[in-house]
C-alpha cells in the first residue's frame, strides 16, 4: 500500500525523473519560464523553490549543493547571479503555475510554470510599495480596547448629553444647513418614532 507516500512518480524510474526535474529546473532557470504538463508543473514546483531559496545564501557549499541537483554551471550561475538578487525580499512562492487548455494530442492537462520576478504582466500591479511584516494576533489587542471602553465614567457621559441639546439648538437656528430629509425619515417621524 501507499500510505503517507506523496511523491508523485510520474509513470518513470527514479533516475529518469531526476534527470528529467533537473532539466526542467535548468531550462525554468535560464528561460523564467516553461510550458509542461500539469502533474511535472507541481512536481517541478517542489523541486526547484528550495534551489531557490539556497541561492539566497551564496557561498561555496550552497552552489555545489545546487549544482548537484540541476547539473548546469550555466543554469547555476544564472541562478545565484541574477534571480537570488531578484527574490532576495521574497520569502517563498518563486514560481507560478498556470493552467491552460488541454493539449490536442492526447487531452493531457498542460500549465505554464514561471518564476513570479519575472513576469512584467502581474508584477507591476502586484508590486509592493514597502516589505509588509508578517502580521500575528496577539492577545494584548483586546485588553487595550477593552481598557479604553472602561475609562468611560458617568459623569464624561454627562457632558456629552448636556452639550447636544446646544448643538441641536444651533442646527434649528440655521436650516439652510441641515440636510434635506429623505422619505424613511418622514415616515418614522410621523409615526412617532
Amino acid at each position: 500500500m501507499r500510505h503517507g507516500k506523496k511523491v508523485n512518480h510520474l509513470g518513470r524510474t527514479d533516475s529518469h525523473r531526476k534527470a528529467m526535474m533537473s532539466n526542467m529546473a535548468s531550462s525554468l532557470i535560464l528561460h523564467k519560464r516553461i510550458t509542461t504538463t500539469l502533474a511535472k508543473a507541481k512536481a517541478l514546483r517542489g523541486y526547484v523553490e528550495p534551489l531557490i531559496t539556497k541561492s539566497k545564501n551564496d557561498t561555496t557549499h550552497s552552489r555545489r549543493t545546487v549544482f548537484s541537483y540541476l547539473k548546469s554551471k550555466d543554469a547555476v550561475a544564472e541562478l545565484f547571479r541574477d534571480i537570488a538578487a531578484k527574490v532576495a525580499d521574497r520569502p517563498g512562492g518563486y514560481t507560478r503555475i498556470i493552467k491552460m487548455e488541454n493539449r490536442l494530442g492526447d487531452n493531457a492537462e498542460v500549465a505554464i510554470i514561471e518564476l513570479v520576478d519575472y513576469n512584467t504582466v502581474y508584477g507591476a500591479e502586484a508590486a509592493p510599495a514597502a516589505k509588509k511584516s508578517t502580521r500575528r494576533r496577539g492577545g494584548a489587542g483586546k485588553g487595550k480596547a477593552a481598557a479604553a471602553t472602561a475609562d468611560v465614567t458617568p459623569a464624561d457621559d454627562a457632558v456629552v448629553v448636556e452639550e447636544a441639546p446646544k448643538a441641536e439648538a444651533a442646527a434649528e437656528e440655521t436650516p439652510a444647513t441641515e440636510a434635506p430629509a429623505t422619505p424613511e425619515k418622514e415616515e418614522n417621524a410621523e409615526k412617532g418614532e
